[in-house]
């Protein structure tokens, strides 16, 4: 049985979309980025803290994540508030940015970690788009201040890699490790 170790509607509904059974077991930890640490390294760090706080069961695999949103070398985390949405609205606007998403898998005899990019274009946005999407609320609970498939596709001209990614899962890949994992 898989294990999620999140309370993220979006990777529930991914996995639910995808057939893949699970439970939810949401884990608590620190998400604070470390000094000078690399977006990759971030989101990996963070799946496998994740995998690692939530107690398993004989035959469980549980699963960690964390997704990341970065441009010009910073790392876009959930907004504060609705003035750092707009700041980053304002940061991807007209521009290409890295959606990254670190997974980490554990079982009884294996821990996998691994991470998917995925390139994301924003048409460019003017100031009342952005005033009106972060007015919506949607932002506030997203890494990079946007959701994909919600109110802000309108705003993607184009993405190179996985779409699931961007939601906040990269299910084939998932799928592809928990499938080695249970051989």
């Amino acid at each position: 049985m898989l294990i999620l170790a999140s309370q993220s509607p979006r990777r529930s509904e991914i996995l639910r979309q995808a057939g893949i059974p699970f439970l939810a077991r949401p884990a608590d930890v620190d998400e604070t980025p470390l000094d000078g640490e690399a977006p990759e390294v971030y989101v990996v760090r963070l799946a496998e803290a994740k995998a690692v706080a939530v107690p398993a069961a004989p035959g469980e695999v549980v699963l960690g994540a964390d997704t990341t949103v970065t441009i010009d070398g910073q790392t876009l985390v959930k907004p504060a508030d609705a003035a750092d949405a707009t700041r980053m609205l304002e940061l991807l606007s007209g521009r290409r940015h890295r959606v990254i998403t670190g997974i980490c898998l554990k079982s009884a005899r294996a821990l996998v970690r691994d991470c998917a990019i995925t390139q994301v274009w924003f048409a460019r946005l003017s100031a009342a788009e952005i005033q009106e999407y972060v007015a919506s609320g949607e932002p506030m609970d997203k890494a990079g201040g946007y959701a994909i498939q919600g109110l802000a596709s309108k705003f993607v001209s184009r993405i190179h890699g996985c779409y699931w990614n961007v939601v906040g899962l990269p299910v084939a890949l998932v799928y592809r490790h928990l499938h080695k994992l249970e051989r």
